[in-house]
């Protein structure tokens, strides 16, 4: 694709206003934010071990068909909510990170790769199986992408 002005759009980690999050800030926030609670920390969901109460995902939305009304993307918080209180972290909609996708280590800078082609998603969606739901899931899309179970979550840090 052709590069545009929003290719080039830096983010201003001290600034004030709204952007995407890192990955992760994305993850942190997922897991709800408490790396001393392992009991809440690594359940593979965003705040349960049971994803049909914290995720719209493939067999609770998507493989009932496009004639059920639990079919498709839904309203937040229709679902159980994390221990931060934030919902559909996991299922629903991917959700856009500002990180370019790169292999990740324990050195990544907490802002991801400087560049790249595709943009990082993550949570899943009610159109995907449990286990791209899972928090630890990575997926990735070109910036042009445009799909009808990809959305955006907004920080304000």
């Amino acid at each position: 694709g052709t590069a545009t002005a929003a290719d080039k759009a830096v983010m201003k980690p001290g600034a004030n206003g709204y952007r995407l999050p890192t990955e992760a800030e994305w993850e942190y926030a997922a897991r709800g934010g408490n790396q001393t609670d392992a009991g809440q920390w690594n359940k593979p969901y965003a705040g349960s071990d049971d994803i049909g109460t914290v995720a719209w995902y493939y067999e609770n939305s998507y493989d009932l068909g496009s004639g059920n009304a639990d079919y498709g993307a839904h309203p937040v918080g229709t679902k159980a909510a994390n221990g931060k209180g934030l919902y559909d972290m996991s299922g629903n909609v991917y959700e856009w990170c500002w990180d370019w996708y790169d292999m990740i280590s324990s050195d990544t800078p907490l802002t991801g790769a400087a560049s790249g082609s595709n943009r990082v998603g993550r949570g899943g969606s009610w159109y995907y199986y449990a286990s791209s739901c899972a928090v630890a899931i990575r997926d990735f899309y070109s910036p042009s992408y445009r799909a009808d179970d990809l959305g955006f979550r907004f920080v304000c840090p």
